[in-house]
């Protein structure tokens, strides 16, 4: 009947949750604000709600997306504030808009990010950036399901400005699927000294389509 497409954040401490527990908090939401969702055909049914491109656990976020399909037709903003009022903590329904035409996923082909390396040297951070922006391109590892991956992260990154210990991240979504902190990882190779034993605080600011000059909103029509 209806297809909305979600926008939500994950703030402070919900910030650790993986993307099952987001999952598993957004359809206790659903069931408890009575939201007549629509469900899929077969043996097991289960609810239309389709993720894209989520951000990896441990990173706050203002900008992740998601689809949900209806079994009835309902007023987009009634359906952020019933949800918003079922949410645990720091898990936020930012907008709801009615799905457009086309796959959510190709317009989210870009994110922006800050990075905070607590404790890092602004000069070796501002160096270790011009390495990496100078460089044809930088191998990290990283586990993954299938075992121990290794890629390259230059070829991702769209840009990257430091200031102090803080970094403003925009980055290309590819595949493979280069992380933030697998740049920090890059940065840290080309420095050793930013390793400070202090885990990165990462925050996805935008996410979206990126047209060669800017990200455009992935909700805008």
């Amino acid at each position: 009947m209806q297809r909305l497409r979600v926008q939500y954040a994950k703030r402070g401490r919900a910030r650790f949750a993986s993307s099952r527990d987001f999952s598993r908090a957004l359809e206790r939401a659903l069931r408890r604000a009575e939201i007549p969702m629509a469900f899929s055909s077969g043996f097991s049914p289960h609810p239309r709600i389709s993720y894209a491109n989520a951000a990896p656990t441990g990173a706050a976020t203002e900008a992740e997306y998601l689809e949900l399909g209806l079994a009835a037709v309902l007023d987009p903003d009634e359906v952020r504030d019933q949800l918003n009022a079922a949410m645990p903590d720091g898990l936020v329904i930012v907008r709801v808009v009615p799905a457009a035409p086309g796959a959510l996923a190709e317009r989210l082909t870009a994110s922006r990010w800050e990075m905070v390396l607590d404790g890092a040297d602004a000069a070796a951070l501002a160096a270790a950036v011009a390495d990496l922006l100078a460089a044809e391109q930088v191998e990290v590892e990283r586990m993954t399901k299938t075992g121990l991956r290794r890629f390259d992260v230059r070829r991702a990154v769209i840009s990257l400005i430091a200031a102090g210990d803080r970094l403003e991240l925009v980055s290309a979504i590819g595949e493979p699927l280069v992380r933030p902190d697998d740049v920090v990882q890059a940065l840290q190779l080309l420095r050793p000294e930013l390793r400070t034993g202090n885990p990165p605080l990462l925050t996805r600011l935008e996410h979206g389509f990126w047209d060669g000059e800017r990200i455009l909103d992935p909700l805008g029509g």
